[in-house]
């Protein structure tokens, strides 16, 4: 007890130099991370301690009266405060912090939120509220708590493939129960005893493998009813295995199921930061063992009990798989907000194995402020959509300036963590330092739920001037016109022909659907009359089927819409013959040479029926006025040289008749 309060005195100075009191960082393992040796003093600080209720009754939460709250708008993102009332009203001087989430993957309209809920900040006595939404997160219903009076924290939520819910949650100091609900959140079977400790943490397994529907546990074996740290359930959370050890017994950390079912945690482990696997777990007729345990290097280790979270964790680690069908799939991620080397107290910081743990990528800087920046990058977490692109958030003290002082941030990534987005604050700023409910913290983490189209967080915020639960739905903006793309589609700003809930010039620009003729519509929503697989706009012709799209003269026209599908272009003087089939395309006057040639027409002036281009006696009717023309002239008629010669004839008797009388005389 001395030391716990040495500590918590130790911490208050620590944060008011706001400097760091400890960290998963004081010693080096063989992988290189950073990692204290021995963690009891800070397990002990932070272990969540049960308190009897408080002398003063209060009604349900449901019933109380309230004022204000509801929703906080900041930019295109609007964050829905949850524990209210029946009128959706803030309930006064209560505290709801530690807030954990989960999605019914057969209807995603299904979500339920659970959390650490206070009746009064007078008294640090807890029990497990719940809330439950049937419109994906637009309203919510606070129903209570479950087991009205009995002291409850850490709580955690998750689903099954077949959309029940699950809520695992500390009732003492050792152990832990499952309860379970199998209408969509509204109601509760239970508690079972789920065995447990401090900072318990489960996961379900949803994928097609042996292990669909097995439920796995984990948590900090220094405070826990039992001598091991792991558990499972194989018939739906009714009962689970008597506890094993884990090879380092790690703490602090979350689980992943990878595609193929295999098991993966991370925690602080005996030799510092751990990851460990078990290819085995998903069988039910074996008991589980871990197979592959690797320290791995995450840039720095945890930190607790200081700036903006006195008496907390200043986030745990975060892993997760990738479900995607692309060539990502089978990748295993893990984040954490860390004190790294140097000035800044912390960082978001990211990993990555390409081969199931074995071997892991140098650290990555997720946060982009400046490296010399002195800002509080905490509580960093981390989901992985279906389609691979990672989504982290944290708060971040870089605005401000104060470690009391933080907003909500976000970046994703959607190349396998190699580069993130720019990073954009999502929520109004908020002092982490009021509502303290006779515990100077906000809880220890955040939960995340990412879908194709956005990320689902569930978070702790004071902007009512205590602590309350907020439901945030991060919608994507692919087209960065400052609106989320669900709203784009439903205000009319952005098309959505296909209905896969993405603007249609996102559709185009990313290269999710092909739009051939770049009108900006996906070209699976373009006409296709003649039904032969290429829209119209595509299509070499359009009027008739041509799925093979053959165009041997390389013209644009398919060759059975083309007149002359051997030529290119077909016509070239567009006199309607085929270039291949005329002696003059470059004349539209003429596709036969003819006597002129090409370029010259073939016109008769005189009508003698000799084209002008050869006619040597041009302008006159040769056949009958011009006897002897010659070169191509038509000869004279026998008619016509018969009257010559007779003109001719007489003409010489009148010359030599002329003579004879001049020499008479």
């Amino acid at each position: 007890m001395r030391l716990g309060v040495s500590l918590a005195i130790a911490g208050l100075f620590a944060f008011i130099a706001g400097t760091p009191l400890a960290s998963a960082g004081d010693a080096l393992n063989e992988s290189g991370d950073a990692g204290i040796q021995d963690y009891s003093a800070a397990r002990e600080l932070l272990r969540e301690v049960p308190v009897p209720p408080p002398d003063e009754t209060f009604p349900s939460p449901p019933e109380r009266t309230g004022s204000g709250g509801g929703s906080v708008v900041f930019g295109r993102f609007t964050s829905i405060q949850v524990n209210t009332n029946a009128l959706g009203e803030n309930i006064p001087n209560d505290a709801a912090n530690e807030p954990s989430i989960a999605i019914d993957p057969t209807n995603p309209n299904n979500v339920v939120m659970g959390w650490r809920q206070f009746d009064t900040i007078a008294s640090s006595f807890r029990q497990a509220g719940w809330a439950y939404s049937h419109d994906g997160g637009e309203s919510w219903t606070f129903a209570g708590v479950l087991e009205p009076g009995q002291f409850r924290s850490d709580p955690v939520l998750d689903s099954d493939a077949d959309g029940n819910f699950y809520y695992y949650s500390l009732s003492t100091v050792t152990s832990a129960e499952m309860f379970i609900s199998n209408d969509k959140g509204v109601s509760w079977n239970g508690p079972f005893d789920g065995f447990g400790g401090d900072k318990e943490w489960m996961v379900v397994d949803k994928t097609n493998s042996i292990g669909r529907g097995n439920i796995y546990a984990n948590w900090n074996l220094s405070f826990s009813c039992c001598s091991g740290d792991f558990t499972r359930s194989v018939d739906g959370g009714f009962t689970f295995m008597q506890p094993i050890n884990m090879p380092q017994r790690p703490f602090w950390g979350t689980m992943t199921v990878d595609p193929d079912g295999d098991l993966f945690l991370v925690g602080i482990g005996t030799l510092g930061t751990v990851v460990e696997r078990s290819s085995n777990a998903k069988d039910s007729n074996q008991v589980p063992v871990f197979d592959r345990v690797v320290n791995v290097n995450v840039g720095g280790g945890l930190s607790f009990a200081t700036g903006p979270n006195p008496a907390g964790l200043l986030g745990q680690f975060w892993i997760a798989s990738d479900h995607s069908d692309g060539p990502s799939r089978g990748n295993i991620y893990v984040l954490g907000s860390v004190n790294p080397p140097g000035f800044d107290p912390l960082d978001v910081m990211f990993i990555r194995s390409f081969n199931g743990g074995l071997s892991w990528t140098p650290p990555i800087r997720v946060n982009d402020d400046a490296l010399d920046t002195f800002a509080w990058q905490w509580f960093g977490t981390m989901s992985v959509a279906p389609n691979g692109r990672i989504d982290v958030v944290w708060n971040d003290t870089r605005i401000s300036g104060f470690a009391s002082i933080s907003q909500l941030f976000y970046a994703f990534s959607e190349d396998q963590g190699d580069t993130w987005s720019e990073n954009v604050p999502i929520t109004p700023d908020f002092n982490s330092h009021l509502g303290w409910p006779q515990q100077n913290k906000l809880g220890d983490y955040y939960h995340m739920i990412s879908d194709d189209f956005g990320a689902n967080l569930a978070y702790a915020a004071t902007f009512n001037g205590e602590q309350d639960v907020y439901f945030l739905r991060i919608g994507l903006d692919c087209n960065e016109n400052d609106f989320n793309d669900d709203d784009d589609i439903a205000e009319g700003r952005s098309q959505d022909c296909n209905g896969n809930d993405i603007p249609d010039e996102c559709d185009v620009a990313d290269g999710t659907s092909p739009d051939c003729d770049g009108n900006v519509v996906p070209d699976e929503c373009d006409p296709d009359n003649d039904s032969d697989g290429f829209v119209d706009g595509c299509d070499n012709c359009p009027s008739i089927p041509n799925a093979d799209q053959t165009d041997t003269d390389g013209d644009g026209k398919g060759d059975v819409c083309d007149v002359c599908p051997l030529d290119n272009p077909d016509d070239f003087d567009g006199d309607g013959v085929c270039n291949s089939d005329d002696e003059c395309p470059d004349d539209p006057d003429k596709s036969v040479m003819g006597d002129c040639g090409c370029g010259n027409p073939e016109t008769d002036d005189d009508g003698d029926g000799v084209p002008t281009c050869v006619d040597q006696c041009a302008g006159v009717d040769d056949a009958q006025f011009a006897p002897g023309c010659v070169n191509a002239i038509p000869a004279v008629s026998d008619w016509g040289l018969a009257i010559l010669t007779l003109l001719l004839l007489t003409f010489a008797k009148v010359i030599h008749g002329a003579r004879r009388t001049r020499r008479a005389v």
